[in-house]
């Protein structure tokens, strides 16, 4: 039996999620799983490259740690299965997001984290730079976890949104009729501000169950002008990341409004991510959501989507037998079999692309 490996690093810059899987039809296997957190120096050295203030150097050098960093990861979670290396078949990684600029003249998505030196040091064949090929033939290069989401969560019986709470929201709409599209795209922030917030104003990397934000209030007026924000209002397919939503973008919209306390700026950034993502959900009457990424670890957090959508109903994704911290790296582990399968990994229909490509590059063992 073939098992796959898939890496994750997502836009909330907190470390690497590993996973062991095999698939069977649409059955996903996590026999094993592994999270790396980045050392503390190099998450900030990531931050500052992120806004756009390192050089080449400095680039390629963190090209390199990450790189690293993702194969010891990966050699880890081979140790800590206690599976044959051989049976692994391939890596999927898909990098560190640097900058994601999916309109203009040069459009781009950056990702450090070397995929030759995850192939060198695990002895492993690695499939990388997902992004490039999509964003290549028209498309946003983002999402790419809708392929996976329809494959594995399609329902014959119930109209499905899967709503992946990173540092950036996106969401999979999957309806049950089979003849209707998928449609999929960046909602905006999740995590991402609340945490940047959260860092700059006491020092923690983030809001552990959105206990300081429970200490404050939204304040209406300075949420009214977030939301006022053109992204929001955009059709997609659309796709951003922290080259927006970053804590500038908060610190603007903060200086518009005297006598704000910081705990109230965090419950209203946490409202935030909530309204925006129910809002651009479609809505019909048999309808579940299911919920993945590092927000479902927010306690308040899913407590005001629940409240915000009801009666729709939330649940995690572990419902549907993949948990939800796990649902992003198995999903590029199954993307990885897909290049290596020769088969594509995108819905053009998400993500604006031409049509349907082969996406990634391989390293072979």
């Amino acid at each position: 039996m073939d098992t796959w490996i898939g890496l994750m690093s997502g836009t909330s810059m907190d470390g690497i999620d590993a996973v062991l899987v095999s698939f069977q039809g649409k059955t996903v296997r996590i026999h094993d799983s592994h999270s790396a957190p980045y050392p503390e120096n190099l998450r900030q050295r990531l931050v500052i490259a992120s806004q756009n203030q390192a050089t080449p150097d400095e680039v390629g050098e963190l090209d390199t740690l990450t790189g690293t960093l993702f194969a010891d990861t990966a050699e880890t979670l081979i140790r800590k299965s206690g599976i044959e290396r051989s049976s692994v078949r391939a890596i999927g990684s898909h990098g560190q997001t640097l900058r994601h600029q999916p309109s203009g003249l040069g459009r781009f998505s950056l990702q450090v984290g070397n995929p030759s030196i995850i192939a060198e040091k695990t002895g492993v064949t690695t499939v990388g730079d997902f992004r490039s090929r999509d964003m290549a033939a028209g498309g946003q290069g983002a999402p790419l976890v809708p392929a996976f989401h329809q494959h594995f969560f399609g329902s014959e019986t119930e109209d499905r949104c899967i709503l992946n709470l990173g540092g950036i929201a996106n969401i999979t709409w999957i309806p049950s009729n089979q003849n209707s599209p998928v449609t999929g795209f960046d909602t905006g922030p999740a995590n991402a501000l609340m945490d940047a917030w959260c860092f700059d104003q006491t020092g923690r990397a983030y809001d552990k169950d959105g206990q300081w934000a429970e200490e404050g209030i939204v304040d209406q007026a300075l949420l009214s002008d977030m939301l006022s924000d053109g992204y929001f209002e955009r059709q997609p397919p659309k796709s951003t990341g922290k080259e927006k939503f970053n804590l500038e973008w908060v610190k603007t919209q903060v200086l518009r409004h005297d006598g704000i306390r910081p705990e109230d700026v965090q419950r209203t950034l946490l409202q935030l991510s909530v309204i925006t993502a129910a809002r651009q959900m479609p809505q019909t009457p048999a309808m579940t959501v299911y919920v993945c990424g590092g927000g479902t670890r927010n306690r308040l957090l899913m407590k005001e989507l629940s409240q915000t959508l009801s009666p729709v109903r939330a649940l995690n994704t572990d419902t549907l037998g993949i948990d939800p911290q796990w649902v992003e790296p198995t999903a590029f582990a199954w993307l990885a079999r897909q290049t290596m399968e020769r088969k594509p990994g995108n819905l053009a229909e998400v993500t604006g692309a031409l049509g349907p490509r082969i996406l990634g590059a391989i390293y072979p063992a």
